[in-house]
């Protein structure tokens, strides 16, 4: 075999080039994705290890910020209010949002401005939708109370963000309110690509509409189900605005949640306590990722 043979044989073979090529373009996406998501995910990490503070990056203190966090009464409600808030708001965005999608599903006159109308929560600013709301809850003047005085509840005046029996419910309403149109657009969108000759064969087997909803229409719409309930539950555990623009935590840590307590501890510039606050978060959602990752593993099984 002579040298020019040798110099003239390609480096590499024909599956390794294309694979190297394809690594190749995905690879400014990978270190974007380093840069913008992973550098600063894992530094918050390691912030809430220290006793960093702005304008110093502090020293490595180990578990003191979570320890301290467990003994902070703060720290437990907003453990407390965090699951009622996602809990709460999701199963009732899920039935709101299943109810509106099965009836706007089916032909009627105005069907496509009834699914615009739907949407508008979802499409109004947070800011604005939830300024708003705080208007309707306003214990003098509010909408809230002259609704129920127009239908003869006189209940005197109620300050509905300024008291514990009555502030968390009405962030939860709020909550849904502004969120129960993702639901409803998810939902509709699955019922839409269940074929009709699935409702056509149980029709035809004698089924009525409730047993088609559980031999057609759930098992269709379980998948859309599982993904919206994981986007929802970390959004909504998440949320900042639903809180702090109606009563910042308050009255006395009636509604205090994860992002608003991570908020004061920004404000108090201990980046690492409010890191720590933080990454407190993450085992939740990494199990509300595992568990909805099963049940969508199970159902393509």
């Amino acid at each position: 075999m002579t040298t020019d043979s040798l110099a003239a044989r390609p480096r590499f073979r024909g599956k390794t080039r294309v694979a190297l090529f394809a690594y190749l373009l995905v690879a400014p996406t990978l270190l974007l994705l380093i840069g913008l998501v992973g550098y600063p995910f894992f530094y918050a990490i390691y912030i809430s290890f220290t006793d960093a503070v702005v304008g110093n990056a502090g020293h490595w203190i180990g578990f003191a910020n979570f320890a301290y966090l467990a003994q902070n009464p703060s720290f437990n409600s907003s453990i407390a209010n965090t699951i009622i808030l996602v809990l709460v708001t999701d199963g009732l965005k899920l039935l709101i949002g299943l109810g509106l999608a099965l009836l706007v599903n089916q032909h009627f006159r105005a069907r496509g401005l009834v699914r615009s109308f739907l949407m508008l929560p979802w499409a109004m600013p947070g800011f604005v939708a939830f300024l708003t709301w705080r208007l309707l809850y306003l214990p003098i003047g509010g909408g809230l109370s002259i609704a129920l005085q127009s239908i003869g509840i006189n209940i005197g005046i109620v300050d509905w963000l300024g008291q514990r029996p009555t502030a968390m419910p009405a962030v939860i309403v709020a909550t849904i309110w502004r969120g129960f149109p993702f639901w409803f657009i998810s939902i509709l969108a699955g019922l839409q690509a269940i074929p009709k000759e699935l409702y056509e064969a149980a029709t035809v087997d004698g089924a009525n509409r409730w047993q088609q909803f559980w031999a057609v229409t759930f098992p269709g719409i379980r998948m859309v189900i599982i993904v919206t309930a994981l986007l929802s539950s970390i959004w909504t555990a998440n949320s900042f605005e639903n809180v702090w623009l109606l009563t910042q935590g308050g009255p006395s840590d009636a509604t205090m949640v994860f992002p608003v307590l991570a908020y004061f501890g920004m404000q108090t510039q201990r980046i690492g306590e409010a890191a720590a606050v933080s990454v407190a978060t993450l085992p939740v959602l990494i199990v509300l990722v595992l568990l909805a990752t099963t049940l969508m593993h199970r159902d393509e099984d």
